[in-house]
């Protein structure tokens, strides 16, 4: 093991990065029938944890999938890896497959265990360098399966989308689905109308249930904005106050610009600003 590796857990068993490794036969692997969160640590401690949780059970749930130990051992590993790899700031990636066994499209025996993977990735996120400048984005149609509010490992089209978007010197891609903003290519979106209201879609199988999301939208009413959760186009959102974007690692983040075109005066706005801080005061301050 060298001094720069992380300890990763792998099914069972805490080891280097060097000598994680699954299964050529784990069917995450095989056909992506794996599940993922992804949580946020600030100051070596959790953030949202419970409401992670809540919804790891509900895409295990729907995909029929066994439950591959209790919430509290789930926590239990987390803070050992938060601990193990000295993380101040960043985040936990953690992955439930389905299990290993030979590759077919029926899914294996309910005694198949699931196998969990978890690891840590250190990276700025208070003053994360995105959400000081802002975001730049740009719109691709929405082509990704029709079950999104499941989190699952089926990440191909949402990458191929931030790389279009890299190409292009933009950040990211709000993706469209008949003729209405779905959400991000990993985050919820938002606009900010010009009397002041902050609009998101609605949640369906269309977008993930994002738990910063609900954090956000809950915090907002707290503070008397006005909410509308409903379907947007991007011309709305070209004619906006604002529009932004709300995940784990992002937490609120300012969108400035649509396909090249600015949004309001090209600057990040009072309400992006002020949801940003709120956020922090509220979610950070009960971290686990």
């Amino acid at each position: 093991m060298t001094a720069s590796e992380r300890i990763v857990y792998v099914d069972g068993h805490y080891c280097p990065e060097s000598e994680g490794k699954v299964s050529i036969f784990d069917r995450g692997y095989l056909f992506a029938d794996a599940i993922y969160e992804v949580t946020c640590v600030i100051g070596g401690k959790l953030v949202d944890f419970d409401g992670h949780m809540v919804r790891l059970q509900r895409s295990l749930k729907e995909l029929d999938m066994p439950v591959p130990m209790s919430n509290e051992d789930l926590l239990a590993i987390h803070r050992k890896l938060v601990a193990d790899n000295n993380v101040d700031e960043g985040l936990i990636y953690m992955q439930i497959s389905r299990g290993n066994a030979d590759r077919d499209f029926n899914f294996p025996s309910k005694d198949t265990p699931p196998v969990v993977v978890m690891f840590t990735q250190a990276r700025p996120v208070l003053e994360s360098p995105l959400a000081k400048r802002g975001l730049k984005v740009i719109s691709l149609p929405d082509m990704r399966w029709g079950r999104r509010d499941i989190k699952t490992v089926q990440l191909l089209y949402p990458s191929m989308a931030k790389n279009a978007a890299n190409e292009v010197g933009a950040d990211d891609a709000w993706l469209v689905q008949d003729g209405f903003v779905t959400e991000a290519s990993s985050a919820n979106a938002y606009i900010v109308t010009t009397d002041g209201k902050i609009v998101t879609r609605s949640l369906s199988t269309d977008i993930l249930h994002g738990i910063t999301r609900a954090a956000v939208l809950r915090f907002a009413q707290e503070a008397g904005y006005v909410l509308e959760e409903r379907s947007f186009t991007i011309a709305e959102a070209l004619e906006a106050q604002e529009a932004l974007i709300t995940s784990a690692t992002s937490f609120v983040t300012s969108v400035l610009s649509i396909d090249g075109q600015m949004i309001g005066d090209g600057k990040i706005g009072p309400v992006s600003s002020r949801l940003r801080e709120i956020y922090i005061d509220k979610a950070v301050g009960a971290r686990i």
